[in-house]
């Protein structure tokens, strides 16, 4: 065949071989997020110390390192995080080639969510400190992300109320089912009886199961219940039928850099009580007392408005 770019022999034996730092370059997104983090004080932030006995843990600044990596590069996974800190050579290099399990990488997500908010004040800080956050407008938007919990697994009055009426529709199927094969008289209709009444039994169990449930949600405050993710509410979208079970996650973006300054995970599924709440965060965030918040109309209410307005200035 023609000419063509080679590569290196696998088998070739190196006398001296490369080290891990030539594989990433000095301008490296990497090499930030390892600066930063050095010169922070975790314990001040809130991370937990290393214990007295037992075996050794890892060390706070490398589990934090590499969060912030997956959040720079978009893997959120705790799994994914642990298949990339085995072949990914940037995070090779962050972490020393130390790769913990998925369950460390989630507990440590878990367990300082406190700190990690805090580290996140930090660089905001250190953002407003370099001139990168320096303006006087941002932009304020929510976005809704699916939690773990299924809408199957998510009740308010009227998803009771549709659930009610489709086992009370399939119950009287099955009862003129069961009265068709009760009619019949050969072996095939007892077992198809046999089964229609197993069904029809388990299908009255469920009417029971969702009429106390009926009463648990009529005694929750919000009228909602969650059953594995208890924080996570129905939210609705534009598209009809396209709800979703999740969290409304507000965000203000400095206008200039594009630089997230404040941010609040809610369950609130709209912005129209949002405006107020996120506006003094920016504020705080960026230290600006004449700030200008930009909004679409989903964030139109009088009330925030006024507050926004009435707020003291940061000092």
């Amino acid at each position: 065949m023609g000419r063509f770019i080679e590569g290196c022999d696998r088998r070739q034996k190196l006398l001296l071989p490369d080290s891990v730092d030539d594989y990433v370059s000095e301008d490296n997104a990497v090499r930030v997020v390892d600066v930063f983090i050095d010169e922070l004080d975790l314990a001040g932030l809130g991370f937990e110390d290393a214990a007295s006995t037992g075996r050794p843990g890892y060390h706070p600044a490398m589990l934090l390192k590499l969060y912030l990596y997956g959040y720079l590069n978009q893997v959120q996974s705790s799994r994914r995080l642990e298949r990339e800190a085995g072949r990914n050579v940037e995070l090779m290099w962050l972490t020393g080639k130390l790769a913990p399990d998925f369950k460390t990488i989630a507990d440590f997500r878990r367990d300082n969510g406190q700190a990690i908010q805090a580290t996140c004040r930090q660089f905001v800080a250190l953002c407003r400190n370099l001139g990168l956050i320096a303006g006087g407008t941002v932009a304020v938007d929510g976005s809704l992300f699916r939690a773990v919990n299924t809408r199957d697994k998510n009740f308010t009055p009227g998803a009771i109320r549709r659930r009610m009426e489709q086992v009370d529709a399939s119950i009287e199927r099955y009862l003129v089912m069961l009265d068709t094969a009760d009619r019949q008289e050969s072996e095939v209709a007892e077992i198809r009886t046999t089964r229609l009444a197993e069904r029809l039994e388990a299908l009255r169990r469920q009417m029971r199961d969702l009429k106390a449930m009926e009463q648990a949600v009529e005694a929750a405050p919000d009228r909602q219940i969650s059953l594995t993710d208890p924080d996570a509410r129905a939210m609705a979208s534009t598209g009809k039928g396209t709800g979703q079970v999740g969290y409304n996650l507000q965000a203000a973006v400095d206008a200039d850099h594009h630089l997230f300054v404040a941010h609040e995970v809610t369950n609130v599924g709209h912005d129209r009580s949002a405006l107020a709440a996120m506006g003094k965060l920016a504020r705080e965030a960026t230290g600006v007392e004449d700030l200008t918040i930009l909004a679409d109309r989903d964030y139109f209410s009088g009330e925030e408005v006024l507050a926004f307005s009435a707020m003291p200035h940061p000092i």
